[in-house]
């Protein structure tokens, strides 16, 4: 089988984790720190928070932006079903967006829309939470300037987005209060399971770094009682035990220091495919001259109703090609809540036509030509 996306390991990677194992540190020690550095280095940010998973993230990204059962929050119906349940932990109302068909990325007109539609019945969002689906960001510049116009704050769902640049400048820079990653096996990097929340404000970062873990402090300076002895410490707030462990750290330290390599193995094999693709009948995505996808996801569009015909036949043939995704607002937790079809006609138009094509940095020339091969042969 040839998977959609695997993860790429060296003995780089391996070294950095046994050097962890026989530190002394498994968790809360040294390496957590280092990794943080060094992501919000790369992202131009002054606070990175790493926790436990990028749902953990989320959960936590709401939970400091101050999101609780009065509040609403809107999201893509393409994303995984964390990019919504977050705000769902929280007792939140969740609405959804709909998105530009040709990108899968969540469409201004159509927020521009719907916020004059909210205003109007005095039902704005709190929160914001569109997805770099793929890897591309969003269009986040007229984005923040709706943020700016409406009060709502913007987590971006950056999952897919490792490295990736909008306007120039590293995704997680500029325009978003929030940016959460993922940094599973499948993603662009990995720690094995993690993910990591980028703050430019000081307060959400301290808010973010208590409640990963229980909220409790052992920091004299943040806490009511004075003068405590050295063994003191203080649950300040209801957290959780959202922590990245060293191993996992140590793990992510030494992806994201082969993250150039591994992003031109992926811009080539893109590129590959773009070449092939650009006299066929399926529709790659669009991307947008001013953004540098990280590539994440290779998603083309089968139209004419035959995407589970091909599905069938790449699976058959041993090529994991895969669906990304069955919308959000059609899961049965989420019919029960009121929502279903017709209600984002674009993005469950994308949803019966999009089919994720084999991408990742490992994957050889004769493995991609043997997934060309089948799927020209699908088509035909």
């Amino acid at each position: 089988m040839i998977p959609y996306s695997t993860q790429s390991i060296t003995a780089a990677e391996i070294a950095a984790v046994s050097e962890v194992l026989t530190s002394g540190w498994l968790t809360q020690g040294p390496a957590v720190p280092l990794f943080e550095e060094q992501f919000a280095s790369l992202h131009v940010a002054p606070h990175a928070v790493a926790v436990s998973s990028a749902t953990a993230g989320l959960h936590l990204a709401c939970l400091a932006l101050g999101v609780g059962p009065a509040s609403r929050v809107w999201t893509s119906p393409i994303s995984y079903v964390a990019s919504a349940n977050c705000a769902r932990y929280c007792g939140a109302a969740v609405d959804f967006v709909d998105v530009d068909q040709r990108s899968g990325l969540m469409s201004i007109d159509a927020l521009r829309r719907k916020l004059e539609t909210a205003q109007r019945e005095s039902a704005l969002p709190d929160v914001v939470i569109p997805v770099d689906y793929a890897g591309q960001p969003c269009d986040l510049a007229p984005m923040r300037e709706l943020a700016n116009a409406y009060g709502f704050r913007i987590v971006d769902d950056a999952s897919h987005a490792v490295g990736a640049l909008y306007r120039d400048a590293p995704i997680g820079s500029r325009y978003a209060d929030l940016t959460v990653f993922s940094f599973h096996p499948v993603k662009i990097i990995t720690s094995g399971e993690g993910g990591l929340v980028l703050a430019h404000d000081d307060q959400l970062a301290d808010t973010l770094r208590l409640l990963r873990s229980h909220g409790v402090t052992r920091d004299s300076e943040r806490m009511q009682r004075q003068n405590a002895p050295a063994w003191y410490y203080e649950q300040q707030a209801l957290g959780y035990n959202y922590r990245m462990t060293d191993i996992q750290a140590a793990l992510g330290r030494a992806q994201l220091e082969r993250l150039p390599a591994l992003a031109r193995a992926r811009q080539r094999l893109a590129e590959r495919y773009d070449t092939v693709f650009a006299t066929s009948s399926l529709e790659p995505l669009i991307r947008h001259a001013d953004r540098r996808s990280a590539l994440h996801l290779y998603p083309v569009r089968i139209p004419g109703g035959r995407r589970d015909t091909v599905f069938h036949t790449l699976r058959e043939a041993g090529i994991g090609a895969n669906v990304h995704y069955y919308p959000i607002h059609l899961q049965p937790y989420y019919r029960r809540l009121g929502f279903g079809e017709e209600q984002f006609p674009k993005a469950e138009a994308y949803a019966s036509e999009t089919l994720s094509l084999p991408l990742f940095p490992d994957l050889s020339d004769a493995q991609q030509d043997q997934v060309i091969e089948v799927l020209q042969a699908a088509l035909r």
